[in-house]
């Protein structure tokens, strides 16, 4: 199991650990996907009304990629938290965080009411969630593997990842209820409701991670004095820079299918191919759910066949569904659109974003872990994830409203991923208090044993 005695492991304790990554971070990414939600649908003409629609959606999406270029910094300050003074402080102070921007959001006055400064507070509060979620997924996903044993960590890790398409569940299924209204009411108050419904599930978060003990692995290097990174940022940089990139580049498939999958797909159904919002939203609410079983049950298959194999086929499976999942959408039939929506994400998606939280964990020591595993999910979503859905709102303006373009983006990802991973070493029988990093100590002395 994780670096700690059978006598000393907890199960209840590890349970509650499970529950408190998986339940925080759905409430972040329900806060994270309502946002690209809205601006899908509404925040164009509220916040941006001088742009024609195309435009104005083009800077709804620009605002939600602005969340994700912040999210560097919320690794440093989260990480240095979380690896310095435990992974508990840094848990609760993220997602408290995103929790008030969020509701901060859902009571803001639009441009008709405050012009310019309108745009400016949702920017501004755009930017405290990338910040708030740039420490929240390293943090759970790093205190789940730190808890679990080293033949479940795959499967331990994806309950937590259940957080991400329980977060889009919540925000695509609130969304298609709120879009019943009228499109009067809907523009007028009815928007803002998902946002204010995130006060409370942030309280039910905080309430699980306050009564959360501190992660055993944490708790043992600080007690061996192991845990020595004075800048764990800077240690990630020193130390393990292979490590990081490799982090970086598996990432690319994911992130960026997931967002035009996910959110992407619902402005270019709407707009281009002429789908009711409803049915699409419907359709990514139907992919979420089956999502919450396919994830689990990837994650245990990663514990058996090692998380290297089943990552390359992740990554082919992207590569071979990118161009026919728009094939399908593009017919305009809602059962095809929901059958693309469903491989991409149920599948795709799911495969790889199943192993995310074990493998940034089974690549860096525990020193800087938290930091290490929070710098490779958000520079990938600097380049990767953040500017997806802009980037493919302007490759569809640019081929004339087609899709092929996007399709091809989506292959070049999963191209990055396929060759990221093929020179990455396999990692699901590592041992998490072990320095695997070039130079340290334990590296010295594996290369001293080898050599006699």
């Amino acid at each position: 199991m994780s670096e700690v005695s059978e006598r000393e492991y907890n199960p209840k304790e590890a349970r509650r650990a499970f529950a408190a990554g998986a339940v925080g971070t759905a409430v972040e990414y329900y806060d994270f996907f309502v946002y690209g939600t809205a601006a899908a649908l509404v925040l164009n003409g509220l916040f941006f009304p001088s742009f024609d629609p195309v435009v104005g959606t083009l800077a709804a999406f620009a605002t939600f990629a602005v969340g994700f270029i912040v999210r560097p910094i919320g690794s440093v300050i989260f990480g240095h938290i979380g690896d310095r003074f435990g992974r508990k402080k840094s848990l609760v102070l993220s997602l408290l965080l995103m929790g008030v921007a969020t509701l901060v959001i859902g009571l803001l006055p639009n441009y008709d009411d405050v012009g310019v400064l309108a745009p400016i507070l949702l920017v501004t509060l755009r930017c405290i969630q990338g910040i708030a979620l740039g420490g929240e997924w390293g943090g759970a996903t790093v205190l789940a593997s730190e808890y679990a044993r080293p033949h479940n960590r795959g499967f331990v890790g994806s309950l937590v990842q259940l957080g991400s398409p329980i977060g889009l569940l919540l925000a695509s299924g609130v969304f298609a209820l709120v879009a019943l209204l009228p499109d009067e009411a809907l523009v007028s108050w009815g928007w803002r409701l998902p946002f204010l419904l995130s006060g409370v599930m942030v309280a039910i978060g905080l309430y699980i991670r306050l009564n959360l003990l501190e992660s055993p692995e944490f708790i043992r290097a600080r007690a061996a004095g192991e845990m020595s990174s004075k800048v764990p940022a800077i240690d990630v940089f020193r130390y393990s820079w292979r490590e990081l990139i490799t982090a970086i580049c598996i990432r690319f498939a994911p992130d960026i299918g997931f967002y035009v999958f996910g959110t992407f797909i619902v402005s270019y159904a709407v707009a281009t191919v002429g789908f009711e919002r409803e049915s699409i939203l419907i359709g990514v609410s139907v992919a979420a759910g089956i999502e919450i079983c396919t994830i689990p049950l990837f994650g245990k298959l990663s514990d058996k066949f090692g998380r290297r194999p089943l990552y390359l086929i992740g990554a082919v499976w992207w590569a071979i569904i990118a161009f026919p999942a728009f094939w399908l959408v593009n017919t305009g039939s809602t059962a095809l659109a929901w059958i693309a929506i469903i491989i991409t994400l149920a599948i795709g998606h799911a495969m790889l974003w199943s192993m995310a939280a074990s493998l940034n964990s089974e690549l860096f020591p525990t020193r800087y872990r938290l930091t290490g595993a929070n710098f490779g999910l958000n520079i990938s979503a600097i380049v990767a994830g953040g500017p997806a859905a802009l980037i493919a709102s302007s490759l569809v303006i640019w081929a004339g409203g087609g899709s092929w373009a996007v399709s091809l983006y989506v292959v070049l990802a999963a191209a990055v991923s396929f060759v990221a991973m093929l020179l990455a070493p396999e990692t699901s029988k590592r041992r998490l208090s072990e320095d695997y990093t070039t130079g340290s100590l334990q590296a010295i002395k594996r290369q001293s044993e080898n050599a006699q």
